[in-house]
């Protein structure tokens, strides 16, 4: 069995502001059923960026042993192809209840959610499954969080023959807003 995994290396604010709580949303294709995806937040509580860090955070510190923040892992779909799009916000608030967000969205998209649901990809963060048909609702009550959004990264995976040559694969991209994302996915035969 191949299984695939995706974590998220370090993100980057391009802004002259050096304090940020940040957080991310990330969406997923859900792992058996086609016509649902998954919504999570991550990591449990907002991390916080000093002057220290100069505006870039680097979960992988590339010290042996040492990973990024894991996002998920999974079966490696038939077709070879995984949908994960991942926002960023900054939350002004002290302490941040971070499901709020998957509340709001649970009661937005209403009869297009189908619940809480633990362990589904390797993590043990909360997920709640929606309807794909519901993805674009999904988008509008995002747009409508309190908190400050640096947009999204679409981490789009056709795991093609370059995985065979390659464990891991790092991506470093921009996010619609002022800021950027590293990220890697790795291949993993199981036996």
């Amino acid at each position: 069995m191949t299984r695939v995994r995706l974590e998220i290396d370090e993100v980057r604010i391009h802004r002259s502001k050096k304090r940020w709580k940040l957080y991310f949303v990330v969406m997923a294709d859900h792992p058996t059923e086609e016509d649902k995806m998954i919504i999570t937040t991550l990591p449990v509580k907002p991390f916080k960026l000093s002057k220290k860090h100069d505006n870039s955070f680097q979960f992988d510190t590339e010290q042996i042993g040492s990973e990024g923040l894991f996002v998920l892992s999974r079966e490696l779909p038939e077709d070879r192809e995984l949908n994960v799009h991942i926002r960023l916000y900054h939350t002004r608030k002290s302490t941040r209840d971070l499901g709020e967000i998957l509340k709001d969205v649970e009661n937005g998209v209403a009869g297009d959610a189908f619940g809480i649901v633990n362990n589904i990809v390797g993590s043990s963060v909360p997920w709640l499954v929606v309807a794909k048909t519901a993805v674009s609702l999904v988008g509008k009550i995002l747009s409508k969080v309190k908190d400050r959004s640096f947009g999204f990264v679409s981490a789009f995976e056709r795991f093609g023959p370059e995985f065979e040559d390659f464990h891991e694969i790092d991506y470093d991209k921009p996010f619609t807003g002022d800021a950027s994302l590293v990220y890697s996915w790795s291949v993993d035969e199981e036996s």
